[in-house]
């Protein structure tokens, strides 16, 4: 026999994530009242969703898009998300512009497959009903500067005594430790910080952040790759976890070769445009009309493309052996290959590319890539909810054998108070009362 949540269930009915997708305490017992052993909740049909994570309860307390970001996705892969939202208020970004029908797209984007509940977490009763939610829950995520959950009296240390098999996620600017934990972040700011700023743009030129959210972003994933180890531990243990991710951290781990290369080669990495440091030809090249991106990272890709370009000579070119001598004297290169990329079109150059199978590809704007025939055929694009219009980047997961489920649009402000509060026990009068007293 296993224990989840309370009620004893056979081990065999625990699927792997370590509990019964679906179960969930009684009502009369996160009212104190203790049920019988045996007695469980079912969820009910509003809240169940299918796919490899059904059966996962998170509650989420971010905002803005570093959290938002990896709770949508938990949500995608099938696991119940509770977003909890200041009452009268909500997210941040819901007064985002641009809106369509009155709704901030950004939030839109990526509060999908979540249910809202507004509560006030500075009124005692409001901290009450959320213990009560938490003792219901395998997950919690929450996006605030490091403290602000224990001067609530909900960091992880609270709340394990109140779930044991809790899983709690902080991402924060800087950590829960060091010198700079209380301090405020943003994307810009965790990007310029770790360096990636000063790697980003033309050689030359001024810093630049890279044009999606990576910090953001970064640590969003970091957070959902560790909330699934720690589900999986807790399936051998038995126990929560609590997951620290920084946003300043996430950016260092994405800057992958720039870091190793000053820590084992001492080179100082530096803004290069769209060329790799390491490898030659890896860049744009501007053609008669409009311009390619080309990868050249063997000796036999380097052959293909010297002989579809009619650069046979350069072969046997002492200076072009191999890819490390090509990027040594990439400006000697550089401008041989410019000069007869010039005499053609991108069209007539992608096609000689993949005659030659040398990667290369168009340099797309956003429209052009929504468009292209493999982001289609690959449904990369997806209409929540079908038939309204609101479209989306897609779940970029596939998975035959566990299908994911449709995704379901971001909620109304406050959509599902009363339905999550009526399943945790409360009564329509006791609800009532909570919206006069402004705790919901």
């Amino acid at each position: 026999m296993a224990q989840a949540f309370g009620c004893r269930i056979p081990a065999a009915a625990l699927d792997r994530t370590g509990f019964q997708p679906g179960a969930r305490p009684r009502p009369d017992r996160l009212r104190g009242v203790r049920p019988s052993e045996g007695s469980c909740m079912l969820n009910t049909d509003t809240q169940r969703r299918e796919g490899p994570l059904a059966g996962v309860r998170v509650v989420d307390l971010t905002h803005m898009l570093a959290g938002p970001y990896s709770t949508w996705l938990l949500g995608a892969l099938g696991a119940e998300v509770i977003k909890v939202e200041r009452p009268g208020k909500g997210d941040f970004t819901r007064i985002i512009a641009p809106f369509s029908e009155e709704e901030s797209i950004y939030f839109l984007s990526v509060n999908r497959n979540k249910r809202s509940l507004t509560l006030n977490l500075k009124e005692e009763k409001g901290k009450e009903i959320f213990k009560k939610i938490v003792a219901t829950c395998d997950v919690l995520v929450e996006n605030n500067r490091a403290g602000a959950m224990d001067r609530l009296g909900l960091g992880y240390t609270d709340l394990k005594a109140v779930n044991p098999r809790l899983v709690y996620a902080s991402i924060s600017g800087f950590g829960q430790d060091g010198p700079y934990r209380h301090r405020p972040c943003f994307d810009v700011v965790a990007q310029a910080m770790s360096g990636m700023m000063s790697i980003t743009g033309e050689p030359g030129g001024d810093p630049c952040r890279v044009g999606a959210s990576i910090g953001d972003i970064g640590s969003s994933l970091f957070a959902a790759v560790g909330i699934l180890a720690a589900l999986q531990k807790r399936t051998a243990t038995g126990e929560g976890s609590f997951i620290d991710v920084a946003m300043l951290d996430c950016q260092l781990a994405l800057m992958e070769n720039a870091i190793a290369r000053f820590l084992n080669a001492g080179e100082t990495p530096r803004a290069l445009g769209s060329r790799h440091p390491l490898i030659a030809p890896f860049q744009a090249f501007p053609t008669a009309d409009k311009p390619i991106a080309i990868c050249v990272d063997t000796n036999e890709q380097w052959d293909r493309m010297c002989r579809a370009m009619g650069l046979e000579h350069l072969l046997s070119d002492p200076r072009f052996p191999t890819g490390s001598a090509r990027n040594a004297n990439h400006a000697e290169l550089e401008p041989l290959l410019r000069e007869v990329f010039l005499t053609r079109g991108r069209d007539a150059w992608l096609d000689a590319m993949e005659d030659a199978d040398v990667p290369a590809s168009p340099i797309n704007s956003v429209p052009d890539a929504l468009n292209d025939p493999q982001v289609v055929h690959r449904k990369m694009v997806v209409e929540v909810p079908e038939g309204s219009g609101k479209r989306f980047a897609a779940v970029p997961i596939t998975m035959p054998e566990a299908p994911l489920p449709a995704e379901s649009p971001a909620p109304r402000l406050g959509e599902h108070t009363d339905a999550i509060l009526s399943d945790l026990g409360f009564s329509p009068d006791e609800i009532g009362a909570f919206r006069r007293d402004a705790v919901v």
